[in-house]
Order: structure tokens, then C-alpha cells, then sequence
């Protein structure tokens, strides 16, 4: 199952997608709809499969009339892992590391498929990471790397558009991962029955403006999925609709001559075989209005 969460006018809902692009769904207060997908995410496998049979009897949704929300509007943890991936890691400047390396982006900086990536005033070295993402479904400390999957509920895609020279002014990077309208995410989860375990094999590719940047498979990660909860839950309790972004492959903009970074008109897509296309615009940040938050419960 593909579920997405949307607005229409002041109204946030779940929608269930078709492999074709059919997209049905419910908003909160329409008779029938099944709760957030927060909620049936930590309800478990039955709660999201009885939630997919009612929404696929909802209405059908116009894609281009709806506001594509974040499949998880507010995650309780986005966790990210950095250079996760030996070609990027080598044109980054850094020894492929024996530890995931990890760091936090908030849900305020979160954005949905089809919403601009909001290029700062204080920078322009904005740059693309397309990446895959694990929704945990299963909550969990000291997960076993052979029970780990097991505490996945769905897949997604990410693009953690990062502000390099911000990301470099200190040791660590949680400014330069953490600007307003940096996060695009969706534009839908799919369910982990869905895809081969730990999403491995998937080829991921990143275009800018229909030229490919990035080409990879997510075979080629360092560190898995399972890897990465296993590792993880020895420090961290991991909770139903945790977010791990799992790390970006090589041909960021940042390491190439000349650098490459994203620009006012500018659109970038991120694809990941069997999720679908995160498509989000680029656009400077002067003028623009601040994004109206969606409730956690959404």
C-alpha cells in the first residue's frame, strides 16, 4: 500500500495511491477515515491494512488540486545518516567511516512533494541528497540486526537539501541540515511488504532540472537499514514513525568543479525505484510567506 497525507483548503487527510497514480482519500472529518497515518502506523501491519480498504472507497483526489503534505508531517525523531555512501564519502574529503555518522534534522524544516525548497537569504550554496527513507513501525532498544526489519513499517524518499557553507562554520551540521523549507519528503510511504527487505536494490537517481546528478542503487549504502535500527536502538529507543534517512550517493553539487547548487527556478527530482518521484521547485526565500504548521496529530 502507498499512503499520502494531504491538505485541501484548511483540511488535512490520508490518501491510499495506486500504483497508476489513482490517488483516494478522506479528510479528517469525513465519515470513514481511518485516523493519521501516525496513529495506524503504531497500530501495526492490520491497523494500515483495514485503513487502506477505507480510503481506497474515499474519493478520488485531483493531484493538481491538493497540497501534497509530508507522508509524516511531525516525526517524534529524523534521524539522518551522513556519508553513507564510499563514493560520497571519498568526494566529500572523508575516509569511509566504521560508524554511521549520524546528526538530527527537525520537523520544522520538513516540507512535502511539490512545495518549493526555499533557498536562504543568508546563502546560495544550496544543495540536492536525494536519499531513501525507514519509517519505523515497531518501537524498540537493542534490536537485533535479524529482528530489525521487522520494525519497519514503510519506505519514503528525502532530499536533505543542505546550506554547505552553514554545514561547515562548525564541527556540526545541524544549522546547515536544519533551514526553513530544506526537507522535502514523500511523496508517499510505502508499505514494507511492498518492496524487497531493507528497500535493498532500489536504484535511486537525483536530476536538477532533468539532468541527472545522482545514480546509484541502495544496495551500495555502507550501512543498511537493518544495519542502521540495530546500531541505533543500542543508544535509542526507535518509536512507531521515527524517520531514518538513510544517507545520500555521490554527485552532490557541493563536490563538483564548479560546484553545482540549486537556484531560484530550479527544480529537483528525486526518484527511487518502486516509491515514486519527490518533485519540488527551488525558490529564493525573499518575500515568501511563512508556512502555516501542521498538527502532530496530522
Amino acid at each position: 500500500m502507498r499512503f499520502a497525507t494531504y491538505r485541501s483548503g484548511s483540511k488535512v487527510g490520508v490518501a491510499v495511491a495506486s500504483e497508476e497514480g489513482a490517488l483516494r482519500g478522506l479528510l479528517h472529518d469525513e465519515p470513514g477515515f481511518p485516523g493519521p497515518l501516525s496513529r495506524l502506523i503504531a497500530e501495526g501491519p492490520a491497523a494500515l491494512r483495514a485503513a487502506g480498504a477505507s480510503l481506497a472507497r474515499g474519493r478520488a483526489l485531483d493531484r493538481s488540486t491538493i497540497e501534497w503534505l509530508p507522508p509524516l508531517p511531525a516525526p517524534g525523531k529524523i534521524v539522518c545518516v551522513g556519508l553513507n555512501y564510499v563514493d560520497h564519502s571519498l568526494e566529500s574529503g572523508f575516509v569511509p567511516p566504521a560508524y554511521p555518522t549520524i546528526f538530527v534534522r527537525f520537523s520544522s524544516s520538513l516540507i512535502g512533494h511539490g512545495a518549493p525548497i526555499r533557498r536562504p537569504a543568508a546563502s546560495v550554496q544550496l544543495d540536492y541528497e536525494g536519499e531513501m527513507v525507514a519509517v519505523i513501525g515497531k518501537a524498540g532498544r537493542h534490536i537485533a540486526r535479524t529482528q530489525a526489519l521487522d520494525h519497519v513499517a514503510g519506505y519514503s524518499i528525502f532530499n536533505d537539501a543542505s546550506i554547505r557553507d552553514f554545514q561547515t562554520k562548525s564541527p556540526q551540521w545541524t544549522v546547515g541540515k536544519n533551514f526553513d523549507a530544506t526537507g522535502p519528503f514523500g511523496p508517499v510511504m510505502v508499505t514494507a511488504d511492498e518492496l524487497p527487505a531493507g528497500g535493498k536494490g532500489l536504484h535511486i537517481q537525483t536530476r536538477l532540472n532533468g539532468q541527472v546528478v545522482q545514480d546509484a542503487s541502495t544496495s551500495d549504502m555502507i550501512f543498511d537499514v537493518a544495519a542502521l535500527i540495530s546500531i541505533l536502538s543500542e543508544a535509542i529507543t526507535l518509536w512507531p514513525g521515527d524517520i531514518i534517512v538513510s544517507g545520500t550517493p555521490s554527485g552532490v553539487g557541493m563536490a563538483r568543479k564548479p560546484p553545482l547548487f540549486m537556484k531560484h527556478g530550479d527544480v529537483c527530482e528525486v526518484e527511487i525505484e518502486g516509491i515514486g518521484t519527490l518533485r519540488n521547485p527551488v525558490a529564493d526565500e525573499i518575500g515568501a510567506a511563512v508556512a502555516e504548521p501542521v498538527a502532530a496529530n496530522a
